[in-house]
């Protein structure tokens, strides 16, 4: 059976060198397995036929059964267009292709008799059917449209080879009975017989060819829960794996460092949320395991302060720490904000970044690999082949999304023992992702803002509103306060971003004119001392306004800021906007965000500004974020195969989800090796799963 499913798709009846090329290119179907889990997206019921004087200007799928009474191309270039007649006894109606017009002209055959299915649009005052299926009519095509039909996606590329559809429709035929009865279980008796499943065989039959929707729906439930199962099985084994495999350092000891910093330096009372963490935190880190733990928190929530607490357990216990950052920016900040902390219990603290060159740099390799430094801060620089450490006991990464798996292993690889790895993030992650993305991560939420912090206030303005929002900075600045202005940032053209962040620094400036005020600008295209200068203006006060990209999207800190004004805000993403957000409200005066949006904005775009204006709560704003989004712009290559889901959706399967990882727990707390013999199942499947090529499991 593995044979067949093994099988080039181009031996499949049908398909052949060239439309097996296609299928390659555009649906990366290489094997019949592969076109075997090319799903339908949908259903339709072609049982009922309309009379074409029965139509009406509604955009609805509908079919009719006619003669083609004409065929011609009509325009030119790109207004170029095939038009057809089909008539039946009551009216005739215009077929219309602006698609695939060479295939089509040749394949139509005029004076017969057609089923056409599309979707009727009006034109002026003329029914047409743009892009129809065209099937010739014959009693066997009849029969062969009774029923539940699949709908297929397809591509323009495949439609001009004849694999619409339909086209896929009739692989599918040729393909089941070749594999019926033959397809393996992937289950055990006992989770099929709970959940009530169909066999894994008679699935993929119902799915591509179902008797009637009831039969699809629970074809469709297998093969989602499948795919969320293997996932969870997957994810729970590397846990299992790591926790048996790679014992940790054991932190025993909460000493001086720990109980000095907490006695008599703790800038402010924890709140209950960094006090419960920092203690699951303890707990990881005496257990013996190797500690892999995601911090969630919200922008302000009081990470840094859990990671430097987390830090000095490390150095209790006789061992180096690290912090890496994705930005010198917020690399600066963590260590300005650490030598701050920690000078006045003698710590020593150094930070290394790509800016840090020559003999400074070599004197921090040397000090690193001595032992002689306790806790390094830096970017990506740390994972050089040159840097070197003595006993690195502790890993913080600060927003670890933006980091590879391949880059943050190269840190991992620098100790003879694994460092426990503490992993942080303000982008709150739903619940559903989390389960599979970091699903074999210990996972802690601060779920609590500091006392006295006042909720941000956000606004929503269009161009119109300009001059009201340039008044209300006046009112800010002259209370004393500081304003954000940011521009986006789009990679495919910096010399955009850069032209709107200067027109915009222009327009600015003609309002807001010197020496009463004074406007920093921060871009990514500036040397690092430029950066600073412009940097440290806007944090000492000396400048009220900063235009910038979101080079300042993290990192950057001034409690006096209370204004963020977020320029084409409908460029950016849900999380970005939140983000941005987050660099304000941190003081103990109300803050402000203003959108700045075009005046005709998508569906989409106005349902990110009305969140934003109605809500604080990244979670919320989270779970928005992903059902807009998918779970498709996961970025990194952290679980890489394990997002690649056929049916299942992690915005809607929620529910199947969390069964699917209630059973996979259960295995593997029954049978933990998955040896058992009603378990071979299972076993075979995840085998054939698992990548012996890549190794990425050790690394949180």
């Amino acid at each position: 059976m593995a044979d067949v499913l093994h099988t080039s798709i181009e031996f499949l009846k049908g398909v052949g060198p060239n439309r097996a090329d296609v299928l390659k290119l555009d649906l990366h179907i290489f094997t019949i397995g592969d076109l075997l889990q090319h799903f339908p997206f949908k259903y339709v019921d072609r049982s009922q036929f309309h009379k074409i004087n029965q139509l009406n200007s509604d955009p609805v799928y509908v079919q009719v059964k006619g003669t083609l009474l004409s065929i011609e191309e009509v325009g030119k270039g790109k207004a170029k267009r095939l038009s057809a007649k089909l008539r039946d006894d009551s009216a005739s109606i215009e077929l219309v292709w602006f698609r695939g017009i060479p295939w089509m002209k040749k394949s139509l055959e005029l004076g017969k008799e057609y089923i056409v299915y599309g979707k009727a649009n009006l034109f002026g005052a003329k029914l047409s059917i743009t892009h129809p299926e065209m099937t010739l009519y014959s009693i066997p095509a009849m029969q062969e449209l009774k029923g539940l039909q699949p709908v297929y996606n397809s591509s323009e590329n495949m439609k001009n080879r004849g694999l619409d559809s339909r086209g896929l429709k009739k692989l599918m035929a040729v393909l089941l009975p070749m594999v019926k009865g033959k397809i393996p279980e992937t289950l055990n008796s006992e989770i099929i017989a709970d959940m009530q499943f169909m066999s894994r065989d008679q699935a993929f039959q119902h799915i591509h060819q179902p008797a009637n929707l009831e039969m699809a729906n629970k074809a469709i439930a297998r093969l989602k829960f499948d795919e969320l199962f293997y996932a969870q099985l997957r994810i729970l084994k590397i846990k299992q794996g790591r926790q048996t495999t790679y014992a940790g350092f054991i932190f025993d000891k909460v000493g001086d460092y720990f109980n000095g910093f907490y006695t008599k330096h703790l800038p402010f009372e924890l709140t209950g949320a960094q006090k419960r963490v920092v203690k699951e935190i303890r707990k990881d880190m005496g257990s013996g395991q190797h500690m892999n733990r995601l911090l969630q928190g919200d922008v302000g929530s009081g990470k840094t302060m859990v990671a430097l607490l987390s830090i000095l357990i490390a150095l209790d216990n006789g061992y180096q720490a690290s912090i890496m950052a994705p930005t010198e920016i917020l690399a600066n900040q963590h260590f300005a904000s650490f030598q701050e902390l920690l000078a006045p219990m003698g710590v020593d603290v150094e930070l290394l970044t790509g800016s840090i060159k020559g003999k400074k740099r070599e004197a921090i390799f040397e000090r690193l690999a001595s032992g002689n430094l306790q806790v390094i801060v830096g970017t990506h620089a740390l994972i050089e082949d040159p840097v070197v450490f003595k006993n690195i006991g502790l890993v913080v990464i600060d927003e670890q999304h933006r980091f590879g798996v391949a880059q943050r292993s190269k840190l991992w690889k620098k100790n003879t023992r694994p460092p426990h790895i503490l992993v942080m993030t303000a982008t709150p992650i739903p619940r559903t992702l989390a389960m599979t993305l970091y699903g074999d991560l210990d996972t802690s939420v601060i779920d609590e803002l500091p006392p006295g912090r006042k909720a941000i206030t956000t606004r929503h303005f269009n161009d119109g509103g300009r001059l009201r929002v340039f008044g209300f900075m006046r009112d800010q600045i002259a209370l004393g306060r500081q304003v954000y202005m940011v521009y986006p940032l789009i990679e495919e053209s910096e010399a955009m971003d850069y032209k709107d962040l200067m027109d915009g620094y222009e327009s600015v400036q003609r309002v807001f004119q010197p020496p009463h005020y004074q406007i920093s600008v921060l871009h990514g295209r500036m040397k690092s001392d430029a950066k600073d200068f412009e940097m440290q203006r806007f944090k000492s006060g000396l400048a009220q306004i900063m235009v910038a990209t979101t080079v300042i999207e993290v990192g950057v800190n001034v409690p006096n800021a209370s204004v963020m004004i977020i320029e084409s805000a409908e460029r950016f993403g849900l999380s970005q906007l939140h983000q941005l957000r987050g660099r304000v409200g941190r003081g103990a005066e109300q803050s402000y965000c203003i959108l700045m949006t075009a005046d005709k904005l998508s569906p989409d775009a106005k349902l990110r500004m009305r969140t934003m204006c109605e809500t604080n709560d990244g979670f919320k704003i989270a779970e928005v974020d992903l059902k807009l989004r998918g779970p498709g712009d996961i970025e990194g290559t952290r679980q890489s195969g394990m997002m690649d889901f056929k049916i299942a959706d992690l915005v809607q399967d929620t529910q199947v989800m969390q069964i699917a990882r209630q059973k996979a727990m259960e295995i593997l707390s029954d049978d933990p090796e998955i040896i058992k013999a009603e378990n071979r199942p299972i076993a075979a499947k995840l085998t054939e799963l698992t990548d012996p090529k890549s190794n990425w499991s050790r690394i949180s």
